[in-house]
């Protein structure tokens, strides 16, 4: 407990300082960052491969390259994001200054996950240095190497008072949250996200939760069914299917179940080649207890293909079922790994309802050639981010907020949604000392004629029909007014 303390409160003490205010130093920060990245590109490579077997083209592309690209948007956009954001004014306050200005929270937590176990903590990171805090960084223990690795790696690039590592497994992630926090970003499991959540709540600490969920594919008949099974293919077993917004089972109508299964396969064959398992662009489960878990749910299913598992080196084919009941286990959790589900329903409607009868999911997916139904289904259902003929891609869009919803989660970030996030939005108005005159409207003793001339000021309600009407209340109000000036009433 006291070495936390210690930690939180030197990271606190250096944010009182103030050194992380001035744009400068955050940019002259995140240009450290950029330069570890750069750097330090093989041992970052070497971590990942060890964790989950990933190779170096797909780390490159999953991890480095969407935490290079975060760094460059942010430092070129971050003096615009930072700047006060002057807001409309009514006629009382013409005169005046009036602006959203941002600010640091103070010391922020950010508990990254193990699935993508570089990028889920520097993505963050990244945007709460831009926003001026001092972060507490607490990568996930089930991939050691990675953690590690930023453990070490930070303090030799970053401001070590500022921006601290803390490595560990439940014991240490439980204390930390013991500690106060400006603000927690977690990204996890729904279970742990209400842990997270609860300890918040004890210091009233605001939360920003990426959790999970089952994000379903629907993939209507009217659809190019090859385009649509390779792009679903891509982002399923992308990760050994360790991704929380992957495609996590696919709605269809029975018509087209074989065809999509058909297209899906000779997808996989175009990817992996005849051996998936010696395939360099396969990864693998993370460890042994999740690998259980995986092929747990492989258990009285009709495997349409793959299900082949090799325990020793945590290796699950790509796997598709078919015909799979809504109550059977594999349909009750997130699967988060290599296993297809394929669900027949009848009609898109059918489709709405199935998804609309169980929680929100962190990502919706719709195939079809008729942009009209692609909008019905937004329309008729909530997710935390949605993509339209393909899947994943949203989350790479710089301008769209990446978060859930309900139970996948709460809050956003990416890009200028993570500056906003670690940032205080603060109501700023400058007043001028002169024109006291029109203060006269809110003293007493007050009267209706000059709640007249304010409702005029401040609602603007002044219409070409009612103009005469409105001239009349005005002068009759000014006359109030300059009658208050010039004669106040005295104590009696």
């Amino acid at each position: 407990m006291e070495k936390m303390q210690q930690i939180v409160g030197r990271a606190r003490a250096a944010f009182r300082s103030g050194r992380s205010r001035p744009l400068e130093f955050r940019i002259q920060q995140l240009k450290a960052l950029e330069r570890m990245v750069q750097e330090k590109e093989k041992e970052i490579l070497a971590a990942l491969k060890a964790d989950l077997s990933k190779s170096g083209p797909n780390a490159y592309s999953h991890e480095i390259l969407g935490v290079l690209g975060e760094l460059a948007l942010t430092m070129e956009k971050l003096p615009s994001w930072a700047a006060p954001q002057p807001v409309k004014k009514n006629l009382l306050t013409l005169r005046d200054e009036a602006y959203i200005g941002y600010e640091p929270l103070g010391v922020v937590l950010v508990i990254g996950a193990w699935n993508y176990p570089f990028m889920l903590v520097m993505q963050p990171l990244i945007g709460a240095i831009a926003a001026g805090n001092a972060v507490v960084v607490k990568p996930s223990e089930v991939s050691e190497n990675t953690a590690r690795l930023v453990a070490e790696l930070l303090p030799q690039y970053l401001d070590k008072d500022l921006y601290a590592v803390i490595t560990g497994g439940v014991p240490e992630t439980t204390e930390l949250l013991t500690q106060r926090f400006d603000h927690i970003l977690y990204t996890g499991s729904s279970a742990v996200g209400r842990i997270v959540m609860a300890a918040a709540a004890k210091h009233l600490t605001p939360v920003t939760l990426e959790l999970g969920g089952k994000s379903p594919c629907y993939i209507d008949k009217d659809c190019d069914l090859a385009v649509a099974c390779r792009r679903i293919t891509w982002g399923k077993y992308m990760n050994c299917g360790q991704t929380c917004i992957a495609p996590d089972y696919i709605l269809c109508d029975p018509s087209i179940q074989s065809k999509v299964v058909e297209n899906i396969k000779a997808t996989l064959k175009e990817f992996y080649g005849e051996d998936v398992k010696s395939s360099p662009d396969y990864g693998r489960i993370v460890n042994q207890r999740h690998f259980k878990r995986v092929k747990s749910l492989l258990e009285g299913q009709k495997i349409a293909h793959g299900g082949e598992t090799d325990e020793a080196s945590c290796f699950i084919a790509p796997t598709i079922l078919t015909d799979v009941s809504p109550e059977s286990k594999v349909m009750e959790e997130e699967i988060f790994g290599p296993v297809l589900p394929i669900v027949t329903v009848k009609s898109v409607e059918e489709a709405i309802e199935f998804i609309n009868l169980r929680e929100k999911p962190l990502a919706l997916y719709v195939f079809s050639n008729k942009k009209q139904l692609i909008r019905r289904v937004i329309a008729e259902t909530s997710s935390g981010g949605m993509t339209g003929n393909d899947v994943i891609v949203h989350s790479m869009v710089p301008d769209l907020p990446f978060g859930g919803v309900g139970n996948s989660g709460m809050g956003a970030y990416h890009g200028r949604f993570s500056f906003e996030t670690f940032s205080h939005r603060r109501a700023c108005l400058i007043k001028d000392l002169r024109w006291e005159v029109l203060n006269k409207l809110r003293y007493p003793p007050g009267s209706m004629e000059t709640m007249h001339l304010a409702k005029c000021l401040l609602l603007k309600q002044c219409n070409k029909s009612r103009v005469a009407q409105y001239i009349s209340a005005l002068l009759a109000a000014l006359k109030a007014v300059v009658a208050k000036v010039l004669c106040p009433q005295r104590e009696g």
